[in-house]
């Protein structure tokens, strides 16, 4: 775990957005929008918090975020796109350093996506940025997933 009080905050957060989710949340897009604004304001390390729909085989479409405004369409390449074709999350250290990485914001320095599964297949993406390398590892997939998966509800 990058920081040890990592894992507290992430019980924390799902402690929080259970109910939010399961007694409040109308829709998927409302769950998605909530998830955004709880992680992002709660987790400091990261800059850009979001979903990413899948919009064909190789085509994702942003939705519902936190941050500066984001690449609308993701075609063909990036981290969204290979946490989609390998049906399981992607941390990245250095972002640089992924083969076909999309930069839609130049600060972003490290990342985790983590995809939300419907029917043995991905609908979505939450994708993660942070300005800082290395903010996210294996520690982090866990939670995040446990947290997305509140969303599975609503597909």
């Amino acid at each position: 775990m990058i920081e040890k009080r990592r894992p507290g905050a992430y019980e924390r957060i799902y402690s929080q957005l259970e109910p939010l989710i399961r007694e409040k949340s109308p829709n998927l897009t409302a769950g998605m929008a909530t998830v955004c604004a709880v992680l992002h304001a709660k987790l400091r390390h990261h800059f850009w918090t979001g979903f990413y729909f899948v919009a064909g085989d190789d085509e994702l479409h942003v939705g519902p975020y936190q941050g500066a405004v984001a690449c609308q369409v993701l075609k063909g390449r990036g981290v969204c796109l290979a946490s989609v074709q390998r049906m399981a999350a992607v941390v990245v250290p250095d972002v640089e350093a992924f083969p076909g990485h999309i930069a839609c914001d130049s600060r972003a320095k490290s990342e985790i996506v983590v995809p939300l599964m419907k029917s043995g297949r991905v609908i979505a993406v939450l994708d993660i940025d942070s300005e800082q390398l290395s903010q996210f590892d294996q520690d982090d997939v866990a939670p995040l997933a446990k947290i997305v998966g509140l969303l599975e509800q609503l597909t």
